[in-house]
């Protein structure tokens, strides 16, 4: 392993492909080659702060591959964020993409800063920055950056801007993310939370429960997890816990969600929000529940935690939120785990939509968006379970295996240059 990208999300990742490379007996050539990044960037972003002083931070951009197309992948600002991490994330866009049948490859980018220790103006000034630092790998025939941990619609349109500042005249499918007054799609915002629902419904099916008699627990209450909430309750299920960085908030009766979600919105932190019971994180995590939905960051749940868990279906909303251990002890326990891949593809789908949309100038009402999202991930879920029964394997091992399979094949097609 590179040094410089050894890290505890990118050693998880790598362990993950090393293990599936391995029962595909996919060609050692070939493994060398996609367990590193093909491109990565590091970049130091001076930025004058409000009182004048220049401060200067670290930013990322890491291409995984390209073989089957443009690369994808958001952009994340967090005070944790490193390069072994965001190559992580890259590595995992790359399988993600191809199971999920979209022309990408996998990247990720990142700024470690806590965007919530900047003005407004401070962080637009970095991320305009940040945009022209790593404007060379970047374009709608390059590599695609979208909204992740820490960045929004409003960072999307500055990066937006600066990028087609660069090139002299509005390029939309330089990001997707964005407003919709600049080229964004409608339902990009819930789309991650939407695809959530969408493969868990299934999972429930297969199960034979009933929506209706679902409880549901969902750790972090950022985009993914507050639209993952508001879905399954309007669907009909019971979301009888969430959590944010303050802790966790219990009712096994079910939650006010409307109501907890618009107190969040305004600014009121859970722990202040009298719902229910306040729990930490890991205690939330292993409360009584049909569906787990882990939505904040990854290796929240690991060997320490993962014997604990009381849940039927674990639906991972973030990215690599599982660790090894913890996986083969969940197996073990016959927890029926919907992996990241496959789970949280429902942004990556509707930013594909909003790429497609900006290129061809000709735009998609939000029925056929939601019932696109629907037929895409659903479909990707039913192939990997059908992959998974064939072969009697897990649901993470079959997602893996048809991603790297998608993606082996278009370098085998490709060949080697020079």
């Amino acid at each position: 392993m590179i040094p410089e990208l050894d890290h505890p999300t990118f050693r998880l990742a790598v362990a993950q492909f090393d293990q599936v490379a391995e029962a595909m007996n996919l060609d050692t050539n070939l493994r060398e080659r996609l367990k590193t990044p093909q491109r990565s960037l590091l970049v130091a972003l001076p930025i004058r702060m409000d009182d004048g002083n220049v401060r200067v931070f670290q930013g990322y951009r890491v291409q995984h591959d390209s073989a089957r197309g443009p690369s994808k992948g958001g952009l994340r600002y967090h005070q944790d964020v490193s390069l072994g991490e965001v190559a992580a994330l890259a590595m995992w866009m790359t399988w993600k993409t191809a199971l999920a049948g979209l022309p990408y490859g996998g990247a990720k980018g990142g700024v470690t800063v806590d965007p919530h220790t900047l003005s407004l103006a401070e962080l637009e000034r970095l991320t305009r920055r940040y945009a022209a630092e790593i404007f060379p790998l970047i374009g709608p025939d390059k590599d695609i950056p979208a909204t992740d941990i820490g960045t929004n619609q409003q960072v999307m349109a500055w990066f937006m801007d600066t990028y087609s500042q660069q090139v002299g005249f509005a390029v939309p499918g330089a990001v997707t993310g964005k407003p919709q007054s600049i080229g964004g799609s409608l339902g990009r915002e819930e789309a991650t939370g939407r695809g959530v629902v969408n493969v868990t419904i299934e999972a429930l099916r297969r199960k034979g429960i009933n929506l209706e008699d679902t409880s549901v627990v969902i750790q972090g209450i950022g985009n993914v997890g507050s639209h993952t909430a508001k879905i399954f309750n309007e669907a009909g299920a019971r979301v009888i816990g969430i959590s944010d960085v303050t802790g966790g908030l219990f009712n096994p009766k079910g939650l006010p969600i409307d109501d907890v979600l618009q107190r969040r919105r305004s600014g009121l932190p859970l722990r202040d929000i009298k719902a229910g019971d306040h729990l930490t994180n890991d205690e939330l995590l292993t409360q009584e529940c049909t569906v787990l939905v882990p939505a904040a960051l990854s290796e929240q749940i690991t060997g320490n935690n993962a014997e604990r868990l009381r849940c039927r279906i674990l639906t991972e909303a973030a990215n690599g939120p599982t660790t090894m251990e913890a996986d083969a002890i969940l197996n073990d326990r016959d927890v029926f785990i919907i992996p990241d891949i496959l789970a949280n593809s429902g942004g990556v789908i509707v930013s594909y939509f909003e790429w497609v949309q900006d290129v061809q100038r000709f735009f998609w009402n939000e029925r056929d968006i939601r019932q696109r999202l629907h037929t895409i991930i659903t479909s990707a879920f039913h192939r990997t379970l059908h992959f998974a029964e064939k072969k009697n394997t897990t649901m993470r091992t079959a997602a893996l295996m048809n991603g790297i399979d998608q993606v082996a094949q278009a370098h085998t097609a490709r060949g080697l240059y020079p």
